[in-house]
């Protein structure tokens, strides 16, 4: 079992720039993917970015050449720069790692991001 814990949303002005984190404990040997999913209110969850444990990475289509995620040297935690932000990427952002293995997938508790002036 591994256990996600996030770190740094908040509230920031339209144009400026956070730094989401995810840092994995527990079982991460048999961790295949970690990434990002977000939800706005009244909204679906949606993938905003995910990278592999062979440092492939994704993103939605509305955040590429704004967001980057990327992965320390021990692959236990997971970066999501966020940069040129919008009213619309305001959300609740949930980080998520799936396995090797048919685990179930494991989520974090959800972070707040916040876009306004």
């Amino acid at each position: 079992q591994v256990q996600l814990v996030e770190s740094g949303g908040g509230l920031v002005q339209p144009g400026g720039s956070l730094r989401l984190s995810c840092a994995a404990s527990g079982s991460i040997f048999s961790i295949y993917v970690m990434g990002w999913y977000r939800q706005a209110p009244g909204k679906q969850r949606e993938l905003v970015a995910a990278i592999t444990s062979g440092g492939s990475t994704n993103y939605a289509d509305s955040v590429k050449g704004r967001f980057t995620i990327s992965r320390d040297n021990t692959k236990t935690t997971v970066v999501l720069q966020m940069n040129s932000l919008k009213p619309e990427d305001t959300a609740v952002y949930y980080c998520y790692a799936d396995y090797i293995s048919l685990t179930p997938r494991s989520w974090g508790q959800g972070t707040q991001v916040t876009i306004s002036s």
